[in-house]
């Protein structure tokens, strides 16, 4: 193919697509976000993997949904952004599947991690007697196993199971399709998570009228009961943050672009402001996070550091 050829098909190509970049503003609002869901996510991380405090089910659980959501700041949010500023790029429908692969796949990791975080929670604060003989680190490693599984699965689905749309690099499925994967991964989670949670807070609720005597028993508790109300936060954002992208994109009924664009960026949204939900409801990892960006644990050894 000679230049002009290639010039020619380059064009038609601007021409076919109808895409325009995205203004600055929106190049900026990207790097924040993605900047934001990344050092965030990495703090949640390597507080996780360091303080020995936080070596629990519950929390091994919440590494995955950082590394998912870490994962989805360093490998869409630049491939978004590069994407609008090169609308005419010749590899455009490759970049494409390519985006809408990780960026499947990290979604559904990030709501499917959720999910095995609120199964967690139910048998913490509602069946403590059998949580230590049910909920176990082998357990736990199945159920992250099984996340990321069907997240591939669900990805490749979404990703090669749809065609390129001439608006800014959007998948669209048929119907079947976009519904079958919003069921798997936003409808049945936020009916099981919202039934759950609301069993877990009355249980919780009743719990702290009936505080007895404080003992040792009492004051793990009371720690589950802390833990279990932060990750309650978390799934209200998500449900709150999911919500409008996922049934918009399952309902026949079209949508201005910015409009849709901005309901994702409300999901995107959601992966960088789960380590912030965390620093502020649970003192655990404020105490974590200041260690860090103190430089303290460069300085000592604070892996058995009591974490207030």
């Amino acid at each position: 193919m000679d230049n002009s050829t290639l010039a020619n098909a380059t064009t038609d190509l601007c021409v076919d697509s109808e895409q325009t970049p995205y203004p600055s503003v929106i190049w900026v609002a990207l790097a924040v976000l993605m900047l934001a869901t990344f050092f965030g996510n990495l703090l949640v991380i390597v507080s996780i993997a360091y303080f020995r405090q936080l070596h629990t089910p519950t929390n091994f659980l919440v590494l995955s949904l950082a590394v998912s959501d870490m994962l989805l700041g360093v490998s869409v949010l630049p491939f978004v952004t590069f994407l609008s500023m090169t609308p005419c790029s010749i590899h455009q429908k490759f970049l494409c599947r390519v985006k809408s692969l990780f960026d499947s796949l990290l979604c559904f990791a990030s709501i499917l991690n959720l999910y095995c975080i609120c199964i967690d929670r139910y048998y913490a604060i509602c069946r403590p007697l059998s949580y230590h003989s049910k909920i176990n680190s082998r357990v736990i490693a199945g159920m992250i196993s099984m996340t990321w599984s069907a997240a591939v699965v669900l990805a490749l689905v979404v990703a090669f199971g749809g065609k390129k749309n001439k608006a800014r690099c959007a998948i669209t499925q048929n119907m079947r399709l976009s519904f079958l994967a919003a069921l798997c991964a936003f409808y049945v989670p936020a009916v099981v998570m919202s039934t759950l949670y609301t069993k877990i807070l009355l249980v919780v609720r009743r719990q702290v009228r009936s505080i007895q005597v404080a003992n040792s028993s009492e004051s793990v508790s009371k720690a589950e009961r802390k833990a279990t109300l932060t990750l309650a936060k978390v799934i209200c954002a998500f449900l709150l943050l999911w919500a409008p992208f996922s049934i918009c994109s399952t309902y026949p009924f079209s949508l201005p672009l910015p409009v849709f664009e901005t309901f994702k960026f409300f999901g995107w949204f959601n992966s960088a402001l789960n380590p912030f939900i965390y620093a502020y409801s649970h003192s655990w990892y404020r105490s974590a996070f200041r260690l860090f960006l103190t430089g303290k644990i460069f300085t000592e050894t604070c892996a058995n550091t009591r974490l207030n």
